[in-house]
């Protein structure tokens, strides 16, 4: 941004801030609340010095504890009548505290209630005279201004007369002057706590702790009053006087880190004077401590007060938001009024001496409030855009993982096809295509006068009905499939004379089994074909027995397949224990290790028996072999 464009925006800027000021100006000059005019008192002398003075009236002193000054004045006695009404003396404004007397009878002392004499509060004062101490004539009111500093001693003017005259006038004040106080400390001290809490849950955003800090001592200086006796509470009095620069050193520490800015290392120093007049107050005293922030107070306050003025404009001009110039309004509202308190003290600028910073405090507050929700209200902006860019994200991966997941399934699809079509070339080669050799070596062996091929052929279509029954689908349950080799089973066997025996030892049978392949079912058939054709080619045997059982084992069910015979085992055929005549244990027990299965197999004179342990979860098969 080039120099015409700051200075343009430089005049915009003070421009405002020179409006808010003038509307400022207009605001602390408008008339307080005030009781008819008739019932005020002006005239009064002042003892001991003797001489006659107008009120308003400013003392030079600002300790009058040892000898305080009394203000003598005259009013005339309510109009004689048998039910007259109360009377009332109302002081609109003192500093620091009152004893009033009308006709020499004490009616009000403000000592009693500490927050009337706080120095920092427009706090009235109103008192009810008994009728019994009025007369008719000339009446004597007597106030004895009270001064502990640290300001100097000032006493506003007296009214006397009815109390229902004096009563609304001294009640809008403590609304505008005491109640309205309270109420904007009570939503400081919530927005304090607030603070708090987030800069502990937010440890890496120290602004909020500063902030919380400064709004809790603005507080404790709210709610906490002072008694005027002031020798037995030296320390709260010094955290109380101490207050001010520390809640502006505080707040200099937000601004900074609120508007983004690194804070440097000689901020530090903004604390030294509130810790000095807190360490002194602690140490020396009432008396000390509030000459010594007559030279400390003040000057730290403003100070804090234009720094953070020029900082805000300085940020300004380079983002150019609206939080930052509604920071910078509120910051020039309470420089105004803390520079017109000062000059209230002084004398200067009002002869009221009615404050106004501490209650201009709470618009900074206001704009603070107004800048966090607005930072939060952005926050959260920008989170749901940032959740709505995730919703996007989340789901352009969605439909990537869905077309992946779609490739995927289908180059298993594939891949099990594939697995499938070579088990299946597999078990046609090393079934059928055996058979079929076999057929065209005995169908030139037929030529020569050789065996005839009916009984290979059979062979090659038993062995073909073997595969294709393997192949459908028996969800799990290898039941059915043994249903079915029973049924070609028995008709080989009854082709040579040889009675099945057909026996399911337990009600389920075969326990259920979800992974089981065809695969799987073709091994186990192919294994029980074998040991029945052994027993038909070599035992000579006249009965074969088929047990099918579900035993309980370590792993779990599992089932057992027995297939026995009655013949006359390997020893009869001079084979021995190195098994039975053709293709022997070794083909048997290579599909019982495929299918994860224990093959047992005992041959005696009585016979032989097959014993197939199934597992009781089936292992994938591999694809070769």
């Amino acid at each position: 941004m080039g120099a015409p464009r700051i200075a343009l925006w430089l005049t915009g800027y003070l421009a405002l801030q020179a409006l808010i000021v003038g509307l400022c100006l207009l605001l602390a000059t408008l008339p307080a609340p005030e009781p008819p005019e008739r019932y005020g008192l002006s005239q009064a002398r002042l003892e001991p010095a003797g001489r006659a003075v107008t009120l308003p009236h400013h003392l030079d002193t600002r300790y009058t504890m040892d000898d305080p000054p009394l203000f003598r004045l005259s009013f005339g006695g309510p109009p004689a009548a048998p039910a007259r009404e109360a009377w009332a003396v109302m002081l609109p404004r003192f500093t620091n505290g009152v004893v009033v007397a009308v006709n020499g009878v004490e009616i009000l002392d403000s000592r009693r209630t500490p927050s009337a004499n706080r120095p920092d509060r427009s706090t009235p004062a109103i008192a009810v005279v008994p009728s019994v101490l009025l007369r008719p004539g000339p009446n004597e009111l007597t106030v004895r201004l009270l001064v502990w500093g640290p300001l100097t001693g000032f006493l506003d003017r007296v009214y006397v007369g009815p109390d229902a005259a004096l009563r609304p006038a001294y009640e809008r004040r403590v609304l505008l002057f005491e109640t309205l106080p309270v109420v904007l400390a009570a939503w400081q001290s919530i927005l304090a706590v607030i603070l708090g809490m987030m800069w502990l849950m937010r440890r890496h955003e120290p602004e909020y702790g500063a902030l919380a800090a400064s709004m809790a001592l603005g507080v404790t200086q709210t709610f906490i009053s002072a008694p005027s006796g002031q020798s037995l509470y030296g320390g709260l009095n010094a955290v109380l006087i101490a207050s001010a620069p520390l809640e502006s050193a505080f707040a200099v520490v937000f601004f900074v880190l609120f508007l983004g800015l690194k804070l440097p290392r000689a901020a530090a120093l903004l604390f030294l004077p509130g810790l000095i007049i807190t360490v002194v107050g602690l140490l020396a005293g009432p008396v000390p401590v509030r000459r010594l922030y007559l030279l400390l107070g003040p000057f730290t306050v403003m100070f804090c007060l234009v720094s953070t003025a020029v900082i805000i404009a300085l940020v300004f001009l380079r983002r150019r938001d609206m939080i930052t110039l509604l920071l910078g309004s509120a910051v020039t509202v309470v420089l105004f009024f803390w520079a017109f308190d000062i000059f209230s003290i002084l004398d200067v600028a009002s002869d009221r001496r009615i404050f106004f910073s501490r209650i201009s405090y709470s618009a900074m507050v206001i704009a603070i409030g107004i800048g966090l929700t607005w930072r939060f209200a952005r926050a959260l902006n920008q989170v749901d855009g940032f959740a709505s860019r995730m919703v996007g994200l989340v789901r352009e991966a969605e439909d990537k993982l869905r077309a992946t997941l779609a490739r995927e399934e289908e180059r298993a699809r594939a891949m099990a096809l594939s697995n499938e079509r070579t088990r299946l070339m597999r078990d046609l080669h090393d079934g059928l295509g055996g058979q079929l050799v076999s057929i065209v070596a005995l169908s030139e062996r037929q030529r020569s006068g050789g065996a005839p091929i009916g009984e290979a052929a059979r062979a090659a279509l038993r062995d073909l009905r073997l595969v294709i029954d393997a192949m459908d689908d028996i969800g799990g349950d290898l039941m059915l499939a043994l249903g079915a080799w029973r049924e070609r089973i028995a008709s080989q066997l009854s082709a040579h004379r040889i009675a099945l025996d057909w026996t399911v030892l337990t009600p389920q049978g075969l326990p259920v089994h979800p992974e089981l392949r065809p695969g799987h079912v073709i091994q186990v058939l192919r294994l029980l074909d074998e040991a029945v054709t052994n027993a038909v080619k070599h035992a000579g045997a006249g009965t074969i027995r088929v047990s099918i059982e579900t035993l309980m084992g370590e792993a779990g069910e599992h089932g057992r397949i027995t297939v026995a015979d009655d013949g006359r085992g390997f020893a009869g055929l001079g084979g021995g224990d190195a098994g039975p005549p053709g293709r022997g244990l070794a083909n048997m027990k290579r599909r019982a290790e495929r299918c994860g299965a224990l093959l047992e197999i005992v041959s005696g004179p009585e016979g032989t028996r097959v014993t197939l342990d199934l597992p009781a979860r089936f292992a994938d098969l591999e694809t070769g072999g």
